[in-house]
């Protein structure tokens, strides 16, 4: 018994198995079994299971294996009434055919921030977003907005959290908190990756809870910091009428 609930073991260890694909596309044995922390003749049973089940596939010449055919088959049935990455992708869509950049749809995820949709942009140039990306929260335009509209005792969470870099001050990130949830949105140029930029804004569900970050981004040659300003009414306006889908 844990945390008051009943664990199976072996289905705990398979799913850490599994989780370790959201990092990585193809595993080999020994770096599963280092990433779980097990015995590679445990890990191995586990594997055969999976591979068995379609959960996995191995390739023969690499002796890697990557997930299987039952995961797609799993969230194909996912109820776009439930997903936020399956109900608001048209919406985004539609915003990214309006402002012909990326956009992107994240969520938080303990102190991370998660990428759980994205649309990528029809320039050439253009931000490549790849869905499943963990990013941290103290830098970004989505990382701004995911803290500045979370709760008090989230937000102290985590500015207090022991991995937060000594380079970046807290005192000041709580100013940009207050600019942000004032004005509404939050903006990044460069903070992240040179020569990108990103405006962002909340998404809240039907009963007020924060739900999302929307945002839009693309290179600093085409979206200075002039342009992300001008794109933000929109783009809260976009990120209220999809809060208006999510039941919560």
């Amino acid at each position: 018994m844990e945390d008051g609930k009943l664990k199976v073991r072996a289905v705990d260890r398979a799913l850490d198995i599994l989780l370790c694909f959201t990092r990585k596309e193809s595993l080999s044995l020994t770096e599963i079994a280092g990433e779980v922390e097990l015995h590679k003749s445990t890990v191995h049973r586990l594997m055969t299971t999976l591979e068995e089940k379609g959960f996995v596939s191995r390739d023969a010449s690499t002796e890697k294996y990557r997930l299987g055919i039952k995961i797609w088959e799993l969230s194909a049935h996912l109820s776009n009434t439930d997903d936020p990455a399956l109900l608001l992708l048209p919406s985004m869509e539609k915003l990214r055919d309006e402002l012909d950049e990326t956009v992107s749809l994240y969520v938080l995820d303990g102190r991370e921030r998660l990428r759980i949709q994205a649309v990528q942009s029809n320039q050439a140039i253009r931000r490549v977003a790849p869905v499943g990306a963990r990013l941290p929260l103290y830098v970004g335009a989505s990382s701004k907005a995911l803290v500045a509209f979370s709760s008090e005792r989230e937000q102290e969470h985590i500015l207090s959290d022991p991995i937060w870099p000594d380079s970046v001050s807290r005192t000041a990130f709580r100013d940009q908190l207050r600019v942000i949830r004032a004005r509404g949105y939050a903006m990044s140029v460069e903070e992240r990756e040179q020569g990108a930029t990103s405006v962002a804004a909340p998404i809240f569900d039907l009963k007020g809870n924060l739900a999302a970050a929307l945002s839009v981004s693309g290179p600093l040659a085409r979206l200075p910091v002039e342009k992300l300003e001008s794109y933000a009414p929109l783009l809260m306006e976009r990120a209220r009428e999809m809060g208006m889908m999510i039941r919560g």
